[in-house]
């Protein structure tokens, strides 16, 4: 549902998306050795998405862009753990996002995986107009900022 130029995703609507999403995978013919997450937006998606497709081998990948909401560093970066890249030779990697906003992260990781001989598709629950790397799997398209459930509340704080 749309909100003041937001976008805003619920845990009910999630589950049907990545589900949604698995179906369109599994419909492709794209049958994944690996699911990777783009942590930390890709990392509830993936989960959802390999329990939906039966595909037990996962993983992450640490990239950071976003240094706030709407403010970006200049060039996404790889954060340590470093991902087994030659472990990737030959399988068939799903690549997962929470949103392709501006695609450079999505690209990046992507010519990473293929760089390390992997045969790789990519899926994002949401992709915005300017991308420079469409997904080959999404669920909406919007060109508002996206409200998820798992990102709508502050970090817990310590009460004293």
């Amino acid at each position: 549902m749309a909100n003041d130029d937001r976008e805003v995703l619920g845990w009910l609507e999630f589950g049907e998306a990545s589900r949604h999403l698995a179906r369109d995978v599994l419909h492709s013919g794209f049958a994944p050795d690996v699911v990777i997450a783009i942590a930390r937006g890709g990392l509830l998606l993936a989960g959802s998405i390999a329990y939906a497709l039966g595909t037990k081998n996962c993983g992450a990948l640490n990239v950071e862009f976003y240094s706030d909401i709407d403010e970006r560093l200049p060039e996404p970066i790889m954060l340590p753990p470093m991902l087994d890249a030659p472990s990737l030779l030959g399988k068939k990697v799903l690549l997962v996002d929470d949103v392709s906003d501006s695609g450079r992260t999505l690209a990046m990781v992507m010519q990473l995986l293929a760089a390390s001989g992997a045969d790789v598709r990519s899926v994002c629950l949401y992709s915005k107009p300017g991308t420079v790397q469409e997904p080959d799997y999404v669920w909406r398209r919007t060109p508002n900022w996206v409200t998820f459930p798992w990102s709508a509340l502050p970090p817990v704080g310590v009460s004293a």
